[in-house]
């Protein structure tokens, strides 16, 4: 690769900014919600919001300890394999489609919910692929031994 970065599509924080904002223009054309009682939803999104952040943060954490970037455009510096990391290969962006699932909750908006099958296929053709390659090419044996004992999602 002539950069040292994985070459991801689109930056995955861009792309759940972009599906919200679908998702809100989506529902003022064609207000769809859940259906369910506001007491219902919220609770929903705070136990969604808990485990998403319970992923991403520690992921981050330990991105930081490690000395190495978060952003997809940087360079990744250190392989994490620890912590969330033993549960699935991506908990940062399980935890941004958890963000997702928890803010249409909270929004009472269903077409963020259904929008979240999109943005899971780009980040998973476009975003997790490119940055497996790279990490691949970067880290070799370590990589592939933690791709083998380690789920992509779960």
């Amino acid at each position: 690769m002539s950069q040292d970065n994985a070459g991801v599509a689109i930056r995955p924080p861009i792309l759940v900014a972009i599906a919200l904002a679908l998702g809100w223009g989506l529902d003022a054309l064609w207000p769809w919600g859940f259906g369910l009682t506001t007491e219902w939803r919220i609770g929903f999104g705070v136990v969604v919001l808990a485990v998403g952040l319970g992923f991403a943060v520690p992921a981050i954490r330990l991105f930081r300890r490690a000395g190495t970037n978060v952003p997809t455009n940087r360079p990744s510096t250190a392989l994490v394999i620890e912590g969330p990391y033993r549960l699935t290969r991506n908990p940062i962006y399980v935890g941004l489609c958890l963000l997702q699932l928890a803010i249409a909750l909270f929004a009472d908006i269903a077409w963020i919910a259904a929008l979240l099958a999109a943005t899971w296929a780009v980040l998973n053709w476009g975003v997790v692929a490119r940055e497996e390659r790279y990490l691949a090419a970067k880290f070799g044996r370590p990589y592939l031994d933690f791709v083998a004992r380690t789920r992509r999602w779960f």
